[in-house]
């Protein structure tokens, strides 16, 4: 006899990943998830195998993985291939760290754009939008 988790429907599995039906169905399409055969006159059923590939999905889309490199990353799931997951990963930190730097240099930017319109007074026009037009 099957479990539960074994013969579950699109709904149930989609709750059970913590997803919505539209999720699982853009996962088969991108090749993220497998779609199970339909029985003749029956629905189509799916297990905790694929609600453990659904979290592993969400969680390297977490880390910042687009669905392309986490395509790469199912295919080296086997465990025997962690110098290229770690590749992908160290590409995926260098981007990170990037956008961090871009980050704080924006936050600087806006910190002293909003220190002048605080210390701003008269009618002359706000730094702010004066320093959005220059450039």
């Amino acid at each position: 006899m099957e479990s539960a988790q074994e013969n579950l429907t699109i709904g149930a599995f989609a709750k059970a990943a913590g997803v919505n039906v539209e999720t699982i169905r853009f996962y088969q399409l991108k090749g993220l998830l497998p779609r199970p055969e339909r029985p003749y006159g029956g629905i189509r059923r799916y297990g905790r195998t694929d609600v453990a590939r659904v979290k592993f999905v969400k969680s390297a889309q977490r880390l910042g993985f687009s669905l392309d490199e986490v395509g790469r990353l199912l295919k080296l799931e086997d465990g025997a291939h962690c110098s290229e997951a770690a590749e992908l990963a160290a590409h995926r930190l260098a981007e990170v760290r990037a956008r961090l730097t871009d980050l704080q240099r924006m936050e600087a930017a806006l910190a002293k754009l909003v220190g002048e319109c605080k210390a701003h007074s008269g009618d002359v026009s706000c730094p702010l939008i004066a320093a959005l037009h220059c450039c």
